[in-house]
């Protein structure tokens, strides 16, 4: 579990990285309420995007956007919901997206689908 950990963590601050050198602003990571986590709360543009990462070293589980089922889709919208109410923000432009970091041998290819969760 701990080693899963780590690699979700390294996950994470390579699609950070990733964002900022395409232009998007960080403005949170690791966001936790009682009703779930959001990995990376970002800005494109006017936009506020709301971002899952999911990391792999291979494939043996498929593809890492394959881990986002409906009850991770329920808990991800719940504490959107509860990040807008409480930063007052529910009237602005948002979207969910998902990046997918795979690591295997030292090489890193990162997957991003924007607005992959309606």
């Amino acid at each position: 579990m701990y080693e899963r950990h780590i690699t979700g963590k390294e996950g994470e601050n390579i699609a950070a990285k990733f964002l900022k050198n395409i232009g998007y602003k960080i403005i949170e990571k690791n966001f936790q309420a009682r009703q779930g986590e959001i990995d990376i709360i970002a800005k494109d543009k006017e936009e506020y995007v709301f971002i899952e990462v999911k990391t792999r070293t291979n494939k043996k589980y498929g593809e890492p956007i394959d881990a986002i089922d409906k009850r991770k889709i329920e808990h991800i919208k719940r504490t959107i919901s509860y990040y807008l109410y409480l930063h007052q923000l529910e009237n602005k432009f948002i979207r969910i997206d998902v990046i997918e970091i795979f690591e295997n041998a030292n090489k890193i290819k990162i997957h991003h689908t924007k607005q992959a969760i309606e």
